[in-house]
């Protein structure tokens, strides 16, 4: 394994959350062997996604490896502003394309009613759902949601009055603003 291999390998492992004491171990073990192991063990558990379209806030459409078929995402815990609730709809999708590397990560953690993928969407280690919440671009999805960081982050844009949480209004219960709009 050359230099250019390993730098790429530790950077690999790093955006897996692998330890640090792991990581270390892992490349001192690469140093005693081939490497070719270590390689095989990444590439088979790489879920490096392309970008190809942010629908919206909270609703991706991705390349995923062994996938011959682009792969939806809805982003759990989170709902932003449909793009008709304007102008709020529209800073949430352009707020997540300002925040989304040309690749994601995506932790998968159910599928919807529509056969999505819902799941928490990273780009290098930036959580983009919580991003979204701090930002004050997207409301907890309280009914789906079991992860109380969710929360905290939502408290902390409703008190800096950011995003959505700048005005009452239905742009801040997107599931109300559906209801209502389908009657």
């Amino acid at each position: 394994m050359n230099e250019k291999q390993l730098i790429t390998l530790t950077k690999q492992l790093h955006q897996q959350k692998y330890p640090v004491f792991i990581i270390v171990l892992l490349v001192v073990a690469s140093f005693l062997g081939s490497g070719e192991w270590l390689k095989g063990l990444l590439s088979t558990s790489s879920n490096e996604c392309e970008v190809i379209k942010v629908y919206d806030g909270d609703t991706l459409t991705l390349q995923c490896p062994g996938q011959p078929q682009p792969t939806r995402v809805r982003m759990y815990c989170i709902d932003t502003p449909e793009i008709k609730q304007t102008p709020w709809g529209t800073q949430a999708r352009d707020h997540l394309r300002s925040i989304i590397g040309k690749t994601v990560q995506v932790k998968e953690i159910d599928k919807d009613r529509y056969g999505r993928i819902v799941g928490e969407v990273y780009s290098g280690n930036v959580n983009l759902n919580l991003a979204q919440v701090k930002a004050g671009k997207a409301a907890v999805y309280d009914s789906y949601c079991k992860k109380p960081e969710y929360k905290l982050a939502e408290k902390q844009a409703q008190t800096a009055k950011s995003g959505i949480w700048s005005q009452s209004g239905l742009q801040q219960t997107p599931w109300e603003w559906r209801k209502q709009s389908k009657k």
